[in-house]
């Protein structure tokens, strides 16, 4: 029988800085909370998906991109984790890896702010 999804408070709105990852435990599971820089939430699986590597130990930045040879930007206005293992970098939006044509996906749960408390649903 499958359990159902539960609700968990991991603390209050304040606590979570753009840029940081904060650690938490629930149900056995290690889980990054992270604010974006557009003040969004994301809650993901400290669980680098190629290695198994501990993901949440990587820097939250923005995405390089190339218009040409030669030319290159990083862009600010996507939130990327990059791994510290391998340097994989996986966008905060959507989980996927973002240079590769077969892209691996981080594990990411529902989270939600009510009342400047922040709760994650596993």
């Amino acid at each position: 029988m499958a359990r159902e999804n539960q609700r968990h408070r991991v603390g209050q709105s304040q606590d979570f800085v753009i840029g940081e990852i904060r650690l938490v435990e629930l149900a056995g599971r290690e889980i990054g909370v992270i604010r974006l820089h557009s003040g969004e939430l994301r809650a993901v699986m400290n669980r680098c998906p190629h290695k198994g590597a501990p993901i949440c130990r990587g820097i939250v930045d923005g995405v390089w991109d190339s218009s040409g040879p030669g030319k290159i930007t990083l862009d600010k206005s996507r939130d990327v984790l990059v791994c510290p293992w391998h340097g994989f970098a996986f966008d905060l939006s959507t989980g996927r890896e973002v240079s590769w044509k077969r892209p691996a996906s981080l594990r990411l749960y529902p989270v939600q702010e009510i009342q400047n408390e922040v709760f994650v649903t596993i």
